[in-house]
């Protein structure tokens, strides 16, 4: 009797829906991610679940906020993962 659904091979959407223990292959949900003050044009790297408020380091703009969650930008930077 053969399985209705593939174990082997799910799709990529099934697996970012489980949890992150649950998967094929774990993986952790958060990512260090490249952020850039528009006003001063520095990088500072930025965990995604960080706790905390970030500062830019060369004009001290807030560049992210957490939310409870991932961090959320604001207007004042770029994001790049």
């Amino acid at each position: 009797m053969p399985l209705a659904k593939d174990l082997l091979h799910p799709s990529p959407e099934e697996e970012k829906r489980k949890h992150k223990k649950k998967r094929l292959v774990q993986s952790p949900n958060s990512y260090f991610m490249d952020v850039k003050c528009l006003g001063c044009y520095k990088i500072t790297t930025v965990f995604s679940h960080a706790k905390t408020v970030v500062l830019c380091v060369g004009c001290s703009t807030v560049l992210c906020q957490p939310t409870g969650g991932k961090m959320a930008g604001l207007g004042t930077t770029e994001l790049s993962g």
